[in-house]
């Protein structure tokens, strides 16, 4: 079963660049990583940029509407994701609590459907 971990935080609580909590949390992202990789769980991953390059796009009665931005309004962002190959939900927790942004963000966890016949 693939997990998807969703890494959320509000800006205001996270380390400043160039400082050594900075750092430290740079460093936790890095052993999850080598972590995850050396476990044979990592299927993919990445940062985004900042909610000031999002656009959100809904088609409503036809029409394509698109907002600058995200479309929730929250204190807490999306700041990126992992996609880990693991057993089950309790495996997936594991790997959530190692992420430095668990500290003071969120990190939600959620299964990916399959839409592939084979595993249907």
């Amino acid at each position: 079963m693939q997990y998807m971990l969703l890494i959320y935080t509000s800006p205001d609580a996270e380390p400043v660049y160039g400082t050594p909590e900075f750092q430290a949390m740079m460093q936790g992202f890095t052993d999850f990583n080598d972590r995850a990789q050396a476990d044979g769980v990592l299927r993919g991953g990445e940062a985004l940029q900042g909610i000031e390059t999002a656009t959100s796009l809904r088609l409503r009665g036809g029409k394509v509407e698109t907002m600058d931005g995200p479309f929730a309004e929250t204190r807490e962002h999306l700041g990126g994701y992992y996609i880990l190959e693991l057993p089950d939900l309790d495996a997936a927790l594991r790997y959530a609590a190692l992420l430095p942004v668990a500290a003071w963000g969120t990190i939600e966890v959620r299964p990916l459907m399959s839409y592939n016949p084979a595993n249907l």
